[in-house]
This record gives structure tokens, sequence and C-alpha cells, in this order.
């Protein structure tokens, strides 16, 4: 198979509005990551969000959302192609050739869906397939690299045994993707010292206000210690969400002032407050913008879509090949 354009693509479900943990964990790396590769994909997973969000209101307020979310954040749509899921039809092709190639074994053993049964849940076939939409999101795009985090791992090698094992059974088709795992990326904490999500109602919205942000930072959890007493900055929720934010340098001297004492907690989230409220601001102000104008972001998703759906056909085309359906895609 000849190489491939280097591609890297991130997914990202439309569930409910994001939080600063989405922001430090998902959002500012992947744009990080977008810059060193050729071609970058952005897709929001809107069938995806299917197996939870069975609303309909709901799900078109999450999609215009993510993507005024992301754009807000520093997504350049030029450089960066930006669709919906569901503007794919391709990849619901690809998802039932993988499906046909694809060990029952294997989706048995993904975490989401033993999950939710072991904790009872209802489990409907999309939940139970759904990692092999997930190959499909990522194979039909020639993806090269796609940004997880650590718990997410196993939905890159359920998409590269996909392909594996399609390129096994019909020869060298596919690309095998790999994940990239950034190690400086933390867990980001919450208001009372979880991981943030919305299931534990600890976030933090990404557009608070700075009203809201300030008395949402005045409410994490801190330790009891007096003003004057030393504070251990590695088990403190105020500096992991200030680290997460500043530079090296400011991480490092927040850290001394905690271990000196004399600064009281009150302090130390005044100093996160500002330090958020300053990374937030501009994004907070195009955030609201965007989402004033659907117009354009139906634009920017359309011309997302049909670019991608150039690649998509493609490879399709080449999966149709393999298999002997060698109808052109039309």
């Amino acid at each position: 198979m000849a190489d491939r354009i280097p591609t890297v693509l991130t997914g990202v479900k439309p569930s409910g509005t994001p939080h600063i943990g989405n922001y430090l964990g998902a959002i500012r790396p992947a744009l990080g990551l977008a810059d060193r590769y050729e071609r970058s994909l952005l897709f929001i997973a809107d069938y995806h969000a299917l197996t939870t969000v069975q609303d309909a209101k709901e799900m078109t307020e999450s999609i215009y959302d993510v993507a005024a979310t992301w754009l807000a954040c520093g997504v350049d749509p030029k450089r960066t192609l930006l669709y919906r899921q569901s503007s794919i039809p391709e990849v619901f092709e690809l998802a039932w050739v993988l499906a046909c190639t694809t060990a029952k074994g294997l989706l048995d053993r993904a975490h989401a869906f033993k999950d939710a049964e072991a904790r009872g849940k209802h489990v409907n076939a999309g939940l139970y397939w759904y990692p092999v939409l997930m190959a499909a999101d990522i194979l039909l795009f020639d993806t090269t690299v796609v940004p997880v985090g650590k718990d997410q791992k196993q939905h890159i090698e359920i998409a590269r045994e996909a392909a594996e094992r399609f390129n096994h059974v019909f020869g060298e088709t596919l690309v095998v993707p790999e994940p990239a795992i950034d190690e400086n990326v933390m867990t980001i904490p919450g208001l009372d010292g979880e991981k943030m999500s919305k299931s534990y109602g600890n976030v933090i919205p990404l557009f608070a206000s700075s009203k809201e942000l300030r008395s949402l930072v005045m409410k994490i959890k801190t330790g009891s210690e007096a003003l004057e007493d030393p504070k251990d900055p590695d088990t403190s929720l105020v500096y992991a969400l200030y680290k997460a934010v500043a530079t090296p340098d400011e991480a490092r001297a927040a850290a001394e002032r905690y271990r000196a004492g004399g600064m009281g907690w009150g302090h130390a989230k005044h100093e996160l407050f500002e330090r958020l409220d300053a990374e937030l601001a501009g994004p907070r102000e195009r955030y609201a913008k965007l989402s004033a104008d659907r117009g354009y972001l139906d634009e920017v998703l359309a011309e997302g879509a049909a670019r991608a759906r150039r690649i998509a056909v493609e490879t399709l085309w080449r999966v149709r090949k393999a298999t002997g359906i060698d109808r052109a895609p039309v």
C-alpha cells in the first residue's frame, strides 16, 4: 500500500455543555497536535451520541455547541476539516464492511459495553456496535494518528485490529492508525477532587461568566491548613488546576509559595481564578458570537463535510475493489 498523507483525526460527542476538563484534557492538546500533521480532521460524532442522547432538541443544540466551542478555542476550518459524522454516509457503509470481518469477541471486551452491563444499565445495540462505527470513523480517512486519553486507548486498539483483520482477509487496503497519548496531560479534577465530569456534577463550565467562574473556583475543596501553615501543592486540587493552565515557571513559583506558608486558600483560589479568567476571556467572547451565528456554523460544517467526503469516497472505492464489490460509489 502506498504511503499515505500524515493525518490526525479527533472525534467529539455532542453531549452537553463543555467544561474546563474538556478544554484542558482534550481540546487544547488536540489543537496543538493538529499543527504537526499535513492533514487534520475534527468530526462531531452525532450518531455516536444517539446511544445516550435521544432528545432531538438536545442533540441539535449540542451539535452547534461543539462546533462553536472548538472554533472559539482556536480551530481553523481552513486548516482542519470540521464536519458532522452524519454528513459522511461512507462512514456507515465502511462500518458494515468492517463488522463482517470483526470478531464478536472483540466487541464483547469493549469497556463501555462491559461497564454498562456490569452496572445493570440498558444496553442498546448501538452501544455494543459502537467500536465498529468508531473504527470506520478513523479508517475511512487513512488516519495515521488519533489523540486519545489513557482511558480511551482501547478504542484505537479495536480500530487497529479491525484494519489488520480486513487487510489480512482482503489484502493491504486500510491504514492502521496509531494512538497519540500525551503523558503530560493529566486527568482534570473537579470541584470535589474526582475527575471533572457532568455525571458527577463537579464541573466548571468552559464559558462561564467571570462572576460565575469566580464563584465556582471558590467552592473547590481544600484542606484545613491555617494561613501561616505550609501547604502541599502535590495534594491540592487548587494547585492541580492552576498547574494545568499556568506556564512551567508560574507553576514552580506557585508551588514554592504553597510550601513556604503564609498564603491562604482564599488567595490561592484567587490566583487560580485570575489565571483561568485570562486564559478563557478570548474564547468566551468568540463563543458568544459564534453561538449566535448558526448560518456561519452551518457553512463551516458543510464545507468541512464536502472536503472530507472527497477523501472518504477514495478510501471506500479501495475497499469496494478489495472486496469485489467494485461498483464506484455514487
